[in-house]
């Protein structure tokens, strides 16, 4: 699993290098808002994709499942 967060990550640096130097954020009209959206959207991927990369749990990888503690479950007695 984190083999596919690096894979985004590599892919939208890609995009971000090859990308960015053609856009121009203070351009007029519809040229400027879509650069603007385009690097704020690519901003998130990478912060979505690093986040997860971070905070995968360590047990996940190859399959394998966390294993859950067993709760003992308190059987209460009535007296009367």
């Amino acid at each position: 699993m984190k083999q596919r967060y690096i894979l985004c990550l590599l892919i939208t640096g890609a995009l971000i290098y090859y990308g960015a130097p053609r856009m121009s954020i203070f351009a007029e009209g519809l040229k400027g808002y879509f650069a603007i959206g385009w690097l704020i959207l690519a901003t998130c991927v990478i912060a979505g994709n690093l986040a997860a990369l971070l905070y995968t749990p360590k047990g996940t990888d190859k399959g394998k499942k966390l294993k859950s503690k067993s709760v003992r479950k308190v059987k209460s007695r009535s007296f009367g």
